[in-house]
């Protein structure tokens, strides 16, 4: 009966330790687990970010075939550029860029905020760039392969500074009406938890 106990407490805490995410498109659902020990900075900001609603209601606004999809900018412009430059301290990287990884998004070093990307392949080269995968898809990896990349970059804008600021000043009222075959990210949730 004790050891029945203590392993139900140590799964409850590694439970705890490896949070799984669980995010609703408009392709399907699917399952991240989220490794604080990988990147502790880029987790704890992708959680906050994930309770705060941030993602909810948003686009996939970066997709591009065979490499990565990208989300991260709010669809509601206000609570994007509340959040734009509210950067995080860099994490090494101690994991690859690998299929179903997933990473933040930056154009220089010092610079992560809200953008996040998912490997569509192996994308290592990726990690000598700085760039520290901090949790990776678990369930669902088809659903996120379909998501549409018919845009490639043109959506995006690419990653240059200034090119994302239509994204931010009009949210999915520009992405709807510019590219509408945008998959969109209907709500994202930490699994087991409520939300408020």
């Amino acid at each position: 009966m004790k050891l029945a106990l203590a392993l139900a407490i140590a799964l409850g805490a590694f439970a705890q330790d490896i949070p799984r995410v669980r995010f609703e498109t408009s392709a399907g659902n699917f399952l991240i687990e989220v490794h604080r020990d990988w990147a502790p900075n880029g987790a704890g900001r992708f959680l906050e970010l994930v309770r705060a609603k941030y993602y909810d209601d948003s686009r996939f606004f970066r997709a591009v075939a065979g490499k990565w999809v990208q989300f991260g900018i709010a669809g509601d412009p206000h609570v994007a550029q509340a959040w734009r430059t509210r950067t995080i301290a860099d994490d090494p990287v101690k994991q690859s860029n690998k299929e179903g990884f997933v990473a933040f998004a930056f154009t220089q070093p010092g610079t992560r905020s809200t953008q996040i990307y998912i490997n569509l392949a192996d994308n290592s080269n990726q990690d000598a760039q700085g760039f520290a995968p901090f949790a990776r898809v678990v369930e669902g990896f088809d659903v996120v392969k379909k998501i549409y990349t018919g845009y490639g970059e043109t959506s995006g804008g690419g990653m240059r500074a200034g090119k994302q600021d239509r994204l931010f000043e009009e949210g999915n009222a520009y992405l709807d009406r510019e590219f509408p075959k945008l998959d969109r990210i209907v709500r994202v949730q930490v699994a087991g938890e409520a939300r408020p």
